[in-house]
């Protein structure tokens, strides 16, 4: 990605980073990288150009010097907007992380707030809202009291959740995002969340979903069992992964998303109480033309899971 601080705040680094840009475009990286560190030898505060050096750096096959370039903008700026500290973890220099940096993911949509919709929707491909309510309505017929839309966006989940929810929240680490949302009229309630840190005081929900949302969570027992304590008796839980096929729980990939195993999935719903009411594979965008594998799961309380089986066996 291209740093969004596009300002080294020097006239004559600011051009040379220019020509840099242009020298990547038509494949040259190596050359790219050279002139780049010219502009940083002028500008050595810029974060955001130790970042996209080190992308160039990387593009060029070196992968020792594109990790220098991100520990040095990881040190300029600690809090981590343009995820170096990701960056670092895919080419092994450090360790593995249980989430993303929170001002990271909060950079980005904020960023890509505008054009997000066009951009999944339009050029990738994005049908997971349409799926996952489709699963939830053959889970559970008639409307829902509350439901929470975690991760909501710009309310592309919202808008297929509304017609069948009486009172429907959402919730977001984006301010940008959220401003589209609330220009839909969607919603009840919009409120600004952290999700790896999210603390829930309001009435106990039908409905939970969080679509495409644990992308950029990593580590999921905190995050359900946040859940399972926010749904009331027979609520449903409705969310999806990538699916992270082998072994292993979850992972990161160069896409600086999470992909998490169907079984660890089931393993966290079932150590808080909650079971796979349904789960079918989807394929949930493009990326770079390839399809990206998902799963969407509709999960419930286990009683309530036996009930339904029961009532469908009787």
């Amino acid at each position: 990605m291209k740093p969004l601080q596009a300002s080294s705040g020097d006239l004559n680094a600011d051009r040379r980073a220019d020509f840099a840009e242009m020298l990547l475009a038509s494949g040259e990286p190596a050359q790219a990288a050279e002139l780049l560190l010219g502009a940083l030898e002028l500008s050595p505060q810029w974060a955001a150009g130790w970042f996209r050096l080190g992308e160039m750096q990387e593009a060029a096959g070196r992968p020792d010097q594109a990790a220098q370039a991100w520990a040095m903008a990881l040190k300029l700026e600690p809090a981590d907007r343009l995820g170096a500290a990701l960056k670092l973890e895919l080419v092994g220099k450090a360790p593995t992380a249980t989430a993303p940096p929170s001002a990271f993911v909060e950079t980005l949509f904020d960023h890509y707030a505008d054009s997000f919709e066009e951009s999944l929707v339009e050029k990738l491909g994005y049908r997971l809202p349409d799926f996952l309510a489709q699963a939830i309505r053959k889970a559970r017929l008639g409307r829902f009291r509350l439901a929470l839309d975690l991760g909501c966006g710009t309310g592309l989940m919202g808008e297929r959740l509304r017609p069948f929810v009486d009172r429907l929240e959402g919730y977001d680490i984006s301010a940008g995002m959220l401003r589209k949302a609330k220009a839909k009229g969607i919603y009840d309630l919009l409120a600004k969340a952290d999700l790896q840190h999210f603390s829930y005081i309001g009435d106990r929900a039908d409905l939970v979903v969080a679509a495409d949302v644990f992308i950029y969570v990593g580590a999921l027992e905190r995050i359900v069992g946040a859940v399972a304590d926010m749904l009331a008796d027979g609520g449903m839980f409705a969310f999806s992964v990538e699916t992270l096929a082998g072994g292993g729980d979850f992972t990161l990939r160069p896409s600086r998303r999470y992909a998490h195993s169907e079984a660890y999935a089931r393993r966290v719903l079932s150590a808080n109480g909650l079971a796979v009411l349904s789960l079918e594979s989807m394929v949930i965008r493009h990326d770079r033309r390839d399809p990206v594998e998902g799963l969407a799961i509709v999960a419930g309380f286990q009683a309530t899971a036996a009930s339904r089986k029961n009532s469908a066996t009787g």
